[in-house]
């Protein structure tokens, strides 16, 4: 059922399936809306309560016009729904948000499912990466800046627009959220040196193909995590629910199974 979720000076866009049972919580990642989500939405709504929700700006959820957290959001969509405790899957940015949650209200969190995720405390962002983006943007040239996304992010799919429409189209419908949300989002509270605090039981899927950072910054947080199991996905880049939808869902499932 969709919905609109109150949140502070603004709302957001939300989705719930509906069920009994412990939710899963989805938040989706900076190169993307929730529709990220549409190729593993099926197996996990199988048996399972799932809600997915819009950052401000993106999709089907307003634009922010005062600064905003994200973490603070999260907050209030589980507080719409009436939500003691979630598991939580968080991709990229969705994954600090997640993170931030877990540490700042731990009862709140019954599971942490990680892909590809952010965190606060440390610079992920390619180097060269907001240069390149000025330029374009000054120009208004947005088939560059897809381009430019897709040459950090898109690697499995082929980088270029033509051999990866699917990844190409979740970019571009990203990217009035990355100039509408600029300066807007509060920076979380840093959470990389505090990744050992995460008491939730914890899996982290990686994207072999991703920013050889990323990929780094992730193993070492599968480390400082407490029990955390590291799931390495080989054909995958920063887009796993669109590379790899069946190693996602199952996944999930497994920590999911996991947490009470």
């Amino acid at each position: 059922m969709e919905t609109t979720v109150p949140v502070r000076d603004g709302e957001l866009w939300a989705d719930d399936s509906g069920g009994d049972g412990l939710p899963l919580v989805l938040l989706h990642p900076g190169v993307g809306d929730s529709t990220t989500w549409d190729p593993v939405l099926p197996a996990l709504t199988a048996g399972r309560r799932v809600i997915r929700y819009d950052v401000r700006g993106y999709g089907r959820s307003a634009a922010p016009t005062v600064s905003y957290s994200l973490v603070e959001d999260l907050r209030a969509v589980l507080d719409h729904f009436g939500l003691a405790r979630a598991v939580l899957v968080g991709s990229s940015i969705g994954g600090a948000t997640a993170i931030g949650l877990a540490l700042d209200a731990p009862e709140r969190v019954a599971g942490l499912a990680l892909v590809v995720p952010g965190v606060t405390g440390v610079d992920l962002m390619p180097p060269g990466f907001f240069e390149e983006l000025e330029k374009l943007a000054t120009v208004g040239d947005t088939e560059g800046i897809v381009r430019l996304g897709l040459g950090f992010w898109g690697r499995a799919g082929g980088s270029t627009p033509e051999a990866d429409p699917v990844a190409a189209a979740a970019l571009r419908a990203a990217l009035p959220a990355w100039f509408s949300n600029y300066g807007r989002q509060e920076p979380g509270a840093p959470a990389y040196d505090r990744l050992g605090e995460i008491t939730a039981p914890t899996v982290l899927a990686l994207g072999e193909q991703d920013q050889p950072e990323l990929v780094r910054v992730n193993e070492e947080m599968a480390r400082r995590i407490p029990g955390c199991r590291l799931v390495r996905l080989a054909g995958s880049d920063h887009y796993p629910t669109l590379r790899e939808p069946e190693a996602v869902a199952r996944l999930i499932a497994e920590l999911y199974a996991e947490s009470d």
